[in-house]
């Protein structure tokens, strides 16, 4: 069943068309009506009037009924009580100063601070007056103030539903164990008796295990009227309900005024749409929608859309619109599991333009795949069908040369893998021999474009190439005192029906070789604790030798520039190589056994750097720090990796082009950043830092230095600090980029080439974040996030957020501005007003905040 949303709620408003729709969670049972002394009682029966006439003699059975007071009197089957009068029936109580009881037919008259507590949904009723039967539970209740959801402690209410609510009416019915007729009431999430906001209506009924329908109601806000419904369904129990969202405002200095509004229609208990549109003022009106469906625990379906026809009034002068969608599915077919994950994206600049979370805005990436996957008996079946497309913006306010007047998108890179067919095997021991054995095979049509220099023509290759792939492998695995000795051999077969501009096919073989070696690793564990903890210190060296033939010979004339790249496949080339590399790592535990790091972040989202998490599903939220276990045991408080790379054959076998970027296999497998543009015997040294000493901080640091040219080719370092109620993050990057693959350099390059005396780009850029407080801290809470070109000296990105949070209502404020060169120069003020386990009013959206 589809994840219920708790982000918004549903108002329907006849005149201005708002639905609010309360949710809570929904029960297991209900409680069944007691029956009459004169009839047979079922326990697992449905509530029925009784008979008109005695049914058939049959054993009488009596729930039990508890009085209690301090003054009794009786006359046949009336009790009278006083002082301290007290009715117990099933698992309601009911109270007052005074009450007259039927036994025989179960009414009850009370009179002075009546107090009726209990049920499923640990409903509290206090009134002046009220006639109530105890066994069918309808009744009639005065002067009300009741809640639903709370239980009363000593001193403060306690909440024993995710959706508690009160209300206060002038008179009270009851109509049965889960029915609620308010006359001349309120409704409202808020503790009384000084609600923050409110619901006041003529006529309220209340369900407590579905809705509240409040008729000729007004919204009051620290008690003043602010707006005025005919008619709200205000949802009682999680349960989704077909309606209109709440309105959205804001405005933006490059769209105006904005007012959006969407309708949310239910299908059935796994399926529901999202649909509405945005209006700005100074561009128009962007569509967006969303569909989800979860047709079983192992499948789901989901579809996103947003798009615009862009008026451009004033702010930019040229058409920024465009379309983006997202389709996400999954689900078993047999015993394949198939997942598509397709993204369409008609304009770059319309992202770049109309996203408003940074990282998304700037990903010139457009990913699709759809994949069917089989594992049996240790062998992988893999069917696929992806496409890439990599676009680049002609920015006239970045780019200082000549040429870029005005702001265009080039598709520089399309590749597409259909269809592909994968089948590969684990390791499996060869007889009764030391040896293992496995493979790998691939059966794939491709196709690769690729735009030339400011124009989208360029180099494509035919519709369809075919590329085979077969490279069984054998492996010897040995150990002795420690030792670790892996040596490994393959030889490869790959087949294209297609070469670099010429229609005709090639055959790729290689015989690649490697021997991994791994000796024993140093330890020594420190006898006197530090910080009420035992150290550990561990040393792992490591080395591996690679050796790849038979790639570049010379009756190919050269086959790797003939090799068409579409993926990691084809960058292998000849290699005579070896990896040396040493990794420290420390460990920690807790002198205490009992001790367990059990201090969560307050503000876990506001991160820099890391691996996003999601949900289950794409609309379910991650796992929030609190539902994970507490960390016990050893703890890696530290580990350093420190690594090179020697070839022996600096050419790598005559495939290195002299004066241009050139990406190996060799080189990728090592380091993420490219640094091959001559030959040379020794990689830059690579360190991989990483630091945690307990789930509250986080610090990374990869850093590529290259002895060569005595320099830093690229360096990152982040750092995650939560103290108390305070968060502390920063992350610089610098990166080197050699120049492109033809030799020649874009302006950027060419004006850093002149003004630095260097070869290629250079990038840095740093970000900044602090926070204090958490959502649903009471008081003030406030987070700020900024990101700073180092190059440009220009600030990329800015936001700030600041909330106020009561005990059933918040007010969160956000200034935000993109600073994009010519296609987005923006400043967006936004904000939320939110109601507790009602929804949230405003523009500043869950998955968009700070925190």
């Amino acid at each position: 069943m589809i994840p219920l949303m708790i982000t918004r709620s549903r108002i329907i408003i006849t005149a201005a068309l708002v639905c609010h729709l309360l949710l809570a969670r929904g029960i297991v049972t209900s409680q069944t009506l007691p029956p009459g002394a004169d009839t047979v009682a079922d326990p697992q029966s449905a509530p029925a009037p009784p008979p008109a006439l005695p049914a058939a003699p049959a054993r009488q059975i009596e729930e039990p009924v508890t009085i209690r007071a301090v003054h009794q009197e009786k006359d046949g089957s009336i009790y009278h009580l006083r002082d301290g009068a007290e009715i117990d029936y099933r698992n309601y109580i009911l109270h007052a100063d005074q009450i007259t009881y039927d036994a025989d037919t179960g009414d009850s008259d009370s009179e002075g601070h009546v107090v009726l507590d209990g049920g499923p949904y640990d409903e509290h009723v206090q009134a002046t007056h009220a006639l109530y039967n105890i066994r069918t539970q309808v009744g009639t209740f005065y002067s009300v103030i009741g809640t639903v959801g709370f239980r009363i402690g000593k001193s403060r209410y306690m909440l024993t539903t995710s959706n508690p609510f009160a209300f206060t009416g002038k008179i009270v019915e009851k109509h049965g164990p889960e029915h609620y007729l308010v006359r001349q009431g309120t409704v409202t999430t808020c503790e009384l008796p000084h609600p923050k906001w409110l619901f006041s209506g003529h006529s309220i009924a209340v369900d407590v295990d579905s809705t509240a329908k409040i008729y000729n109601s007004d919204f009051q806000l620290m008690g003043l009227p602010v707006f005025y419904f005919p008619y709200v369904s205000y949802p009682v129990q999680k349960e989704r309900h077909s309606g209109l969202l709440i309105p959205t405002f804001g405005t933006s200095s490059t769209k105006g005024y904005v007012a959006g509004e969407s309708v949310y229609w239910v299908f059935n208990r796994s399926m529901d749409v999202l649909a509405g549109a945005d209006y700005y003022s100074k561009r128009g009106f962007l569509e967006h929608g969303e569909f989800r469906a979860r047709p079983s625990d192992s499948s789901y379906l989901f579809f996103s859309y947003a798009g615009i026809a862009d008026r451009g009034i004033g702010y930019p002068p040229e058409n920024q619109g465009g379309e983006d969608a997202h389709f996400l599915a999954e689900r078993p077919f047999g015993t394949f599991r198939g997942v598509a994950n397709v993204d369409y994206l008609s304009s770059f600049v319309f992202r770049i333009a109309f996203t408003d979370v940074y990282t998304q805005a700037i990903d010139s990436e457009v990913k699709s795949q759809i994949f069917l996957s089989n594992t049996t008996n240790g062998f992988h079946f893999n069917a696929l069908a992806e496409r890439y497309q990599n676009f680049e913006v002609c920015n006239p306010s970045t780019e200082t040369s000549a040429g870029c007047t005005e702001i265009t998108q080039t598709e520089l890179v399309r590749i597409l893998h259909t269809p592909s067919f994968f089948v590969s095997s684990e390791e499996r021991q060869l007889g009764n021999t030391p040896l293992y054995w496995s493979f790998e095979s691939a059966a794939e049509g491709l196709q690769r474009r690729e735009a030339s220099e400011g124009s989208q023509a360029g180099f494509r290759t035919d519709a369809l190439v075919g590329r085979f792939n077969l490279a069984p492998s054998i492996v010897m695995p040995l150990q002795w005192q420690g030792w670790s000795f892996r040596p490994e051999v393959t030889l490869r077969d790959t087949f294209y029906t297609e070469q670099t501009g010429i229609e005709q096919a090639l055959n790729r073989k290689s015989l690649e070789t490697s021997v991994e070696l791994r000796p024993p690793t140093l330890s020594r564990v420190f006898e006197h604790p530090w910080l009420r903890r035992k150290w550990k210190h561990v040393i792992e060296p490591r080395m591996r030798y690679d050796y790849v033939t038979g790639l570049n010979n010379s009756r190919f004339q050269l086959p790797f520039a003939n090799i068409i790249p579409f993926d990691s496949t084809d960058v292998l080339t000849d290699t005579n190589e070896i990896e040396y590399s040493l990794v420290n790592r420390l460990y920690a535990k807790r002198i205490d056994p009992n001790a367990k790091d059990c201090d969560l972040p307050v503000m876990s989202t506001l991160t820099i750097g890391g691996v996003p998490q999601v949900g289950a599903v794409p609309w379910e939220p991650p796992p929030t720090p609190e539902a994970q276990p507490c960390a016990s045991g050893p703890r890696e408080i530290l580990s350093w990796e420190i690594g090179q790379k020697y070839f022996f054959d600096p050419t790598f076998g005559n495939a290195l082009a002299i004066g241009q970027r050139n990406v190996f296999t060799a080189t990728a497998d090592f380091t993420g950043t490219a640094f091959l543009d001559s030959e040379r015997h020794f990689a830059p040294i690579i360190s991989r830092l990483r630091v945690e000493t307990s789930p509250r901080t986080n610090t990374e640091w990869d850093l590529d230095y290259d002895l060569n040219a005595g320099r830093i080719n690229s360096s990152m370092a982040l750092v995650n600090y939560h103290y108390g109620q305070f968060t502390i993050g920063g992350g610089d990057a610098f990166l080197r980029v050699i120049d492109n693959a033809t030799g020649t350099t874009t302006s950027n390059c060419a004006v850093q080439a002149t003004t630095k005396n260097i070869s290629g780009c250079e990038f840095h850029q740093f970000r900044v974040l602090l926070g204090y407080g958490q959502l649903n801290k009471r008081g003030l809470s406030a987070a700020t996030s900024f990101g700073f070109d180092a190059n440009l000296g220009s600030l990329q990105y800015a936001s700030v957020q600041s909330s106020y949070t009561w005990d059933c209502c918040g007010l969160s404020l956000e200034y935000r501005r993109f600073a994009l060169g010519s296609v987005r120069n923006e400043n967006q003020y936004r904000f939320s007003f939110t109601l507790a386990n009602v929804g949230a009013f405003g523009n500043l959206k869950r998955q968009e905040r700070l925190y």
